[in-house]
């Protein structure tokens, strides 16, 4: 008799997975651990192996699928088995929804708008992402198996009440994508389609979530790092012996924990849910790795009780393991505020989005030789911009400001930080 496998619980609160890509395909003999399937969660991707040996009869769920925990991902047949019927699941039962159903529309006032979430089917995943897009699921039509409410779903709503004129006027449904038309040039060029999932699904999501629930602002200053240069120089022989490489970074990070002493509100979350922001006494800081897989943001945990030659070495270690793809899900959470360095890339500097829950997210950028006047003389010195993204309900501009002059203070006399810790 096949054998029915279906998506195992690969984690806490984790209540669906996308299949990423697919290690064997229908036909394929398999062995008992051989891997089956790469799939990611909003926790991490994993790799899940086959339970037996047999040959796979049915592969129900195409690369980019959203599969919930508990749904039949594969059939194996035992050997010399003959195939059995293709697998009956819960979602196969169901009559499959109009390929271009739209959101139900917004209600104009006065009508009642206070369905209730209860009694509506989604995943806790997609509960989150309704929150964080202000989305109240009530209002939203399912098109997923016995009507539950899809990701999709909520950002199509999201894209109707983009398109509503007034509260008087008729409200408008979100338009249906059309299919993208390829574009003929005379060189006779081509194109490439690379499909939307895996990492760059789950970055997207989270950005989406992130630029649509905070008001962000940014503050740029501009940063004399000529006294960290010559500091980094004289102490670089030491963190070798170390086997440490002492990069620029470690100095910031160090710099950002002795300024979030100072400024206390910035270290933390904002809980939503229970409507509270939440700060904390350590720092653990996350920082944007690019990998050939896409962002990753490990996470420097207790960086305030680390020295800078700590620092230095658990960045190392860190980034290592993200671009070998050998990092845990534990170092991967748990930040409350972010780091973003494109200054070995370039760009003067930008507007980053922020970590969500987390209230900043600290940009900083190329260090480049630049005339400077100091004591009315225009000398050349290391200069830099660094940037601080906000959640404006949480921090005001006034804090952002007094927090980027310690910040600017405590780069351009950074001696005293290698009595911090």
């Amino acid at each position: 008799m096949a054998f029915e496998f279906k998506l195992p619980d690969l984690g806490e609160g984790v209540a669906e997975g996308e299949i990423v890509e697919w290690k064997v395909a229908e036909g394929d003999t398999v062995t008992e651990d051989q891997p089956l399937v790469e799939v990611m969660t909003d926790k991490a991707t994993v790799e899940i192996p086959s339970p037996r040996a047999g040959t796979v009869e049915s592969i129900p769920h195409e690369p980019g699928a959203i599969v919930p925990v508990g749904e039949v991902i594969i059939v194996i047949s035992g050997d010399g088995e003959a195939p059995a019927a293709a697998p009956t699941t819960e979602a196969a039962k169901e009559t499959p929804a109009p390929a271009a159903k739209t959101p139900a529309p917004v209600a104009a006032a006065p009508a009642d708008t206070t369905p209730s979430n209860d009694k509506v089917i989604a995943t806790p995943a997609t509960r989150k992402l309704a929150r964080e897009l202000g989305v109240d699921l009530g209002h939203i039509t399912g098109t997923g198996p016995r009507g539950r409410i899809t990701k999709e779903d909520v950002r199509g709503h999201v894209g109707a009440q983009d398109t509503t004129t007034t509260a008087s006027a008729p409200a408008k449904s979100a338009p249906v994508a059309a299919p993208v038309t390829p574009i003929t040039t005379s060189g006779g060029g081509g194109e490439t389609r690379t499909a939307y999932r895996g990492i760059r699904r789950k970055i997207g999501d989270a950005m989406i979530g992130s630029a649509f629930t905070k008001p962000h602002f940014t503050l740029v200053e501009e940063i004399d790092m000529t006294e960290v240069y010559n500091l980094r120089k004289s102490a670089k022989p030491a963190a070798e012996a170390q086997g440490v490489k002492l990069t620029f970074l470690p100095f910031i990070m160090k710099s950002l924990v002795a300024a979030l002493k100072q400024h206390p509100t910035i270290n933390g979350i904002f809980d939503e849910a229970n409507s509270e922001i939440i700060n904390y006494e350590d720092v653990h800081i996350g920082f944007a790795l690019d990998t050939e897989g896409g962002l990753l943001v490990p996470v420097i945990t207790n960086a305030n009780r680390r020295s800078i030659f700590g620092l230095a070495g658990e960045l190392g270690r860190l980034s290592a393991a993200g671009r070998e793809g050998s990092i845990s899900r534990e170092e991967l959470n748990g930040s409350t505020i972010t780091i973003t360095s494109a200054g070995s890339i370039g760009g003067l500097f930008a507007t980053p989005i922020i970590n969500y829950p987390e209230l900043g997210i600290l940009g900083v950028y190329k260090i480049e030789d630049r005339p400077v006047v100091r004591d009315g003389e225009i000398v050349v010195r290391k200069m830099t911009y660094m940037s601080i993204t906000l959640d404006h309900r949480i921090v005001d501009g006034g804090e952002a400001a007094r927090f980027m002059n310690t910040m600017r203070r405590l780069l351009e006399s950074p001696t005293t930080l290698l009595l911090e810790g």
